[in-house]
């Protein structure tokens, strides 16, 4: 896996008044990263940092060496986004539209898309689901389809906003599954905790920038701890 190189200077971010990041310095390079923080910690924030969905108000963004506020269509070779709710990204009536829309975008007729979209459902034994109406799906088909939809993009970061917020348990298992064999970098934000096994970094956010960051189980005694005198203050 050659992971990428992702670099945050002295970001500073405000949104609706208030500070989100505050002089914030991270560098991202390992090949499986975990974000977690409480609600309002930025995490969402910094994830849409990488891919031009937000702009920093101060400071400098690399991914790769290219600078994400030139907006999501600049970046979609680098950072692939996959929602927390596939409704929110999933568009076209079909799993085969659905998929060949991204490389479409890239300037790709569509013959030469759909050969591609066949092949990646093929690659992943799931032929037969390329004419399905895309809301048939369950929501671990539809997270799968989003997955897909990235992949085809050939992107070198993957990031995840809450994977498996919608999902029972037999389903999030299978899509752990599928993205511990994904050989692009992983950035993923969760409030499941064991999500995180076998990722080689956590970062927790919070009061403007980071609380701590290294080892997942070191950094997620440290979170539980804080949550129960959090929840006991």
């Amino acid at each position: 896996m050659n992971t990428p190189s992702i670099e945050l200077s002295h970001v500073t971010l405000t949104r609706e008044g208030r500070t989100i990041f505050d002089d914030l310095t991270l560098s991202l390079n390992e090949p499986r990263i975990g974000l977690v923080g409480f609600n309002g910690s930025g995490k969402s924030s910094l994830i849409r940092l990488l891919n031009g969905l937000l702009t920093a108000d101060s400071g400098s963004i690399s991914v790769n060496g290219k600078d994400p506020s030139k907006g999501p269509a600049a970046m979609s070779t680098e950072v692939g986004f996959v929602f927390q709710n596939p409704d929110h990204q999933l568009i076209f009536p079909t799993v085969l539209e659905e998929l060949i829309f991204g490389l479409q975008n890239q300037g790709k007729g569509k013959s030469e898309a759909e050969t591609e979209a066949l092949a990646l459902l093929k690659e992943h034994d799931r032929l037969d689901w390329k004419d399905l109406p895309v809301h048939s799906l369950s929501e671990g088909q539809k997270q799968l389809v989003c997955i897909f939809s990235v992949l085809l993009l050939k992107p070198s970061v993957i990031v995840f906003d809450e994977p498996f917020s919608a999902l029972d348990l037999p389903t999030r298992y299978q899509l752990q599954n599928v993205i511990s064999q994904l050989s692009q970098q992983v950035i993923m934000i969760s409030h499941e905790l064991d999500g995180f096994d076998g990722f080689d970094r956590l970062v927790w956010l919070g009061d403007k920038g980071v609380m701590r960051d290294g080892p997942v189980k070191q950094v997620i005694a440290h979170y539980k701890q804080s949550a129960i005198e959090t929840a006991q203050s």
